[in-house]
């Protein structure tokens, strides 16, 4: 029988953090690698890809969208930094939860936060093949045939680029997560000088005139517009992820998901500021990639895209990378609870999850392959949304609950700040279209079976709480 004592039994914060200190996972990671990672996780998403969704719909005032959608994800980055620096172990969100709202709770956030990786990863691949072929159209004059590169229902039968993208990306991984973030650190030193570079040469044909009317669709634009953009703020909680592979959780986790944060909403209005100015807000909209085409409107020459292109395609892929390891640690998490079968917390001799990664990365990359981009950003936000949520509800819970648990990070004005995320949150979530629910709600179910189907019977939990009949 089901009983609420089953579904609403909380795992505690020390029980977590003594499972994360005895991991089989390496400690390597310091506060440099971590920022890294977080900002390698979310600098692109949006604005290589998703800004070209984007503009239409909120004109000029979609920078005002990036804000927007930035001080919603800096509420709910406040909490996850002080969580973070609380229970520092690989799960993000979902340890979070368990540790606050109890374990069916905890089970759909972590299932939101599948979504969330796995599906944001596969709509990052699918830009990655935009700025691929921008590329060698620019540069042999060639481009991979459409029907080989988008997939069905936008003139194509598979995405040949996107699922390449995920696999070498899942190689990477494979070698172990010093390598990972060795990789990862470059390539988002590089992408930060691509949009420097975006930004200098597109700020020489800036037009006042691009930016008016400003917001032709009113704050009903800014908000749809705010909505889609949040999905290119999703990887700030990257460096949650690793928290039994930083070297000291406590104090480094929490700065590198709010120094993270900050740079990257910077960077991403400055950057849609000076794309929307130099060809306005529609030409945007015309091709996935939005911000190579900018350049060549531009200056009228076909190098400076071809720059951007390649910058974009090296850049967009260690976005790929980075998310692709977020996801695998959640499961690790999930398996080690109990919820998820134990070979995905299994590590070989390089102390990867390797077949935790494998499949994840082959169903992925499939994914990547046949799922059209808007669909697959919708998806994500939602998981999103719902993730950051329940973790502002959380860190209120645990303040209240645990006052005296050692914290590495203290959110401020509580519990103002986290209530003003909740709300955010749920304000953005409206902006989602209602076949996006739809999904969301298959997937939930899904998720709600597998969790009453498995999960809930073989629970670690079930040694110390009552038996499930």
């Amino acid at each position: 029988m089901i009983s609420a004592r089953n579904l609403l039994r909380v795992k505690p914060a020390e029980q977590l953090s003594s499972e994360g200190s005895h991991s089989a996972l390496s400690r390597t990671l310091g506060l440099v690698p971590l920022v890294a990672l977080s900002v390698g996780a979310t600098l692109g998403t949006g604005i290589f890809v998703v800004l070209a969704e984007a503009a239409p719909a909120a004109g000029p005032a979609v920078v005002i969208s990036f804000v927007l959608a930035g001080v919603a994800a800096l509420c709910s980055a406040l909490s996850y930094a002080e969580l973070a620096g609380s229970v520092p172990v690989s799960g993000s969100a979902y340890s979070y939860t368990y540790a606050t709202l109890g374990e069916i709770v905890a089970w759909i956030c972590g299932w939101c936060l599948l979504l969330e990786y796995g599906v944001s990863v596969a709509a990052v691949a699918v830009g990655w093949g935009g700025y691929l072929n921008e590329f060698l159209q620019g540069t042999i004059g060639m481009a991979i045939p459409e029907a080989l590169s988008a997939p069905p229902g936008e003139g194509g039968v598979v995405n040949i680029p996107a699922a390449l993208v995920v696999l070498m990306a899942t190689a990477v991984l494979m070698k172990g997560v010093r390598e990972s973030a060795w990789v990862t650190t470059i390539t988002t030193l590089l992408k930060i000088a691509v949009l420097v570079f975006f930004v200098a040469v597109a700020f020489t044909g800036f037009r006042s005139g691009n930016m008016a009317p400003f917001a032709p669709t009113g704050f009903a634009g800014i908000s749809v517009g705010a909505s889609a953009v949040f999905f290119s703020f999703i990887g700030f909680d990257a460096a949650s992820t690793a928290g039994e592979e930083a070297r000291n959780p406590k104090r480094d986790m929490p700065r590198a998901i709010v120094l993270s944060l900050l740079i990257v909403t910077a960077i991403y209005v400055l950057v849609s500021f000076a794309a929307v100015g130099a060809v306005g807000s529609d030409a945007l909209g015309d091709s996935e990639a939005s911000l190579a085409t900018a350049l060549r409107v531009v200056t009228g020459q076909g190098w400076p895209a071809v720059i951007l292109s390649l910058g974009a395609v090296i850049a967009i892929a260690s976005v790929v990378l980075t998310v692709l390891y977020g996801q695998t640690r959640i499961l690790v998490a999930m398996s080690r609870d109990g919820l998820m079968p134990k070979m995905f917390s299994k590590v070989n001799h390089r102390l990867v999850p390797s077949r935790n990664t494998l499949l994840v990365g082959g169903v992925v990359a499939l994914l990547a392959s046949v799922v059209p981009l808007n669909q697959l950003a919708e998806a994500t936000s939602i998981g999103t949304l719902i993730a950051f949520g329940l973790v502002n509800i959380g860190v209120v819970i645990l303040r209240r609950t645990r006052p005296e648990l050692p914290r590495g990070f203290k959110t401020p004005l509580m519990p103002i700040v986290p209530l003003l995320g909740l709300g955010l949150c749920l304000y953005l979530i409206t902006g989602l279209d209602s076949i996006t629910w739809l999904a969301f709600a298959i997937w939930t179910a899904v998720g709600l079976a597998v969790y009453f189907g498995y999960g809930m019977r073989k629970s670690q939990l079930n040694d110390t709480a009552a038996p499930v009949e």
